[in-house]
């Protein structure tokens, strides 16, 4: 009798212990609300209650146009043995239209097991969660993707039809302009038809009301071109205030953002300023890096960058920067050059470097170079002479010098113009071109011309007997 009373017991302690595991497990495996539907109508000034429970600690979800400072949420120990997380929301002060909107109660460390409900509060003179009186707000049409106009309302038998200002009427067709009490209207397939002012209008009680004023942009992140205002490297004396100027160029709606990286980033070395101009075709954007005085950490890779949605462009630009103004002149391969008669051009180049950019004047024995000739040409710190001839010979002296800062220096450079070798006459050239007696001495002439000075050899040419011809003997 005793054992069959222990095993009774003991069935009974396993039954009631089988149903707690169930109730803290299996029903529990998202949080539960208590007593409610998937949605709630209130009256205004109605109180609130929402209750919840689950396995695990519980968190809520409110919507956002909700002050925290009117939510008191409860939080207890519940369920068989105190195994189960319970929490009760109330919502003080009496609800609002405004109050609208999703309950979210969820597990705080799994916050995507949750439980929802929509509560409505209705209000017939105001319709509209967002209504008239607030302020434009910007929604952006994206490519390929559905447009909603939040023009949620505080009953869920309310319709409402959306309004492209000022008055152009689109009601829902339930296929490409959809409508939702608790999600306003969702266009699936927008076109550009849909940039502009929009507003949702209802009727109640014979009464039109209004939703707020929405301003739906299209966001373009077409980047045209990025450049600097600087095209080639930049040199600058230490203490000089640079200024470089970064310019974007984008289609009109575009919006970019432009940032720089540098040297003297990390110690706020410069600051940056910026512009927008929109002309009738695109848009054009300015950032403005300005450094007040450089110093020698400044030197090194300046970088623009401009990104506009998932697109960026960038130009890069090296700064030098000097402690003070110098010249370095000399020849590139000594001091004696040479060119050939004849050629097309010819090019006196020694190697210069020197900061700031120095005037550089070219002399041809003791003149200015392009004083003398038309030929003669500057190109940058260098002599280009054209049509090269013989007459070209000479000293050319550069003289380069910065006035400013007292610098000067000079270098003469000797060229010699090498001429090919010439016969002035076709024949050879004899007083008497007649019959010379055998053993009478005759003299002969030949006149050549080159530089440097030619070698002259001759060949004889002997009388061959008839018939036969001559062979040359030297």
């Amino acid at each position: 009798m005793n054992f069959l009373l222990t095993f009774l017991l003991c069935g009974l302690y396993a039954l009631f212990a089988k149903g707690a595991d169930e109730e803290a497990d299996g029903k529990y495996s998202v949080p539960v609300l208590e007593g409610t539907h998937r949605q709630l109508v209130l009256e205004i000034n109605q109180t609130l209650e929402l209750r919840c429970r689950g396995r695990w600690e519980l968190s809520w979800s409110f919507p956002p146009d909700l002050p925290h400072e009117r939510i008191r949420v409860e939080e207890s120990r519940c369920g068989r043995a105190q195994r189960l997380h319970c929490s009760r929301v109330t919502l003080l002060g009496g609800s609002r239209p405004g109050h609208t909107g999703s309950f979210l109660c969820r597990y705080r460390h799994r916050a995507q097991q949750q439980a929802s409900v929509y509560v409505y509060v209705t209000d017939s003179r105001q319709p509209f969660v967002d209504h008239s009186e607030m302020s434009p707000d910007v929604l952006y049409l994206k490519e390929k993707q559905p447009l909603v106009i939040p023009c949620r309302v505080t009953h869920p038998n309310i319709t409402s039809t959306l309004v492209k200002f000022p008055n152009h009427s689109l009601s829902p067709d339930q296929r490409n302009i959809v409508w939702n009490s608790k999600r306003g209207f969702t266009i699936r397939s927008p076109t550009f038809y849909y940039i502009g002012l929009f507003f949702c209008q209802t009727l109640v009680d014979g009464v039109t009301h209004k939703s707020r004023i929405y301003i739906v942009h299209r966001p373009v992140s077409n980047i045209l071109d990025v450049y600097l205002n600087s095209t080639g490297p930049v040199q600058a004396l230490k203490g000089e205030r640079l200024v470089l100027n970064c310019t974007a160029t984008g289609e009109l709606n575009t919006r970019v953002n432009i940032s720089w990286d540098y040297p003297g980033k990390t110690s706020s070395s410069g600051s940056t300023s910026k512009r927008l101009l929109k002309h009738r075709t695109h848009m054009l954007f300015y950032n403005i890096l300005t450094i007040p005085k450089l110093r020698r950490t400044d030197r090194g890779l300046y970088t623009c960058r401009v990104s506009s949605g998932n697109k960026t462009k960038q130009q890069k630009v090296t700064v030098s920067v000097y402690d003070r103004p110098f010249i370095r002149l000399k020849p590139r391969r000594g001091s004696v050059i040479e060119a050939r008669a004849g050629q097309k051009s010819y090019r006196i180049s020694p190697k210069l470097r020197a900061f700031p950019a120095p005037q550089v004047i070219w002399l041809k024995d003791g003149t200015v170079a392009a004083e003398q000739c038309s030929r003669y040409l500057l190109d940058g710190h260098s002599l280009v002479i054209r049509d090269v001839a013989e007459e070209d010979a000479g000293k050319y002296t550069v003289r380069v010098h910065n006035q400013e800062h007292g610098l000067y220096q000079n270098l003469t450079l000797i060229l010699v113009v090498n001429v090919s070798p010439q016969i002035g006459e076709k024949a050879v050239s004899s007083r008497d071109s007649g019959a010379v007696p055998r053993g009478s001495p005759r003299s002969v002439h030949c006149t050549s011309h080159a530089v440097p000075a030619p070698h002259l050899h001759w060949l004889w040419h002997p009388c061959p007997p008839k018939g036969l011809p001559a062979a040359p003997q030297a």
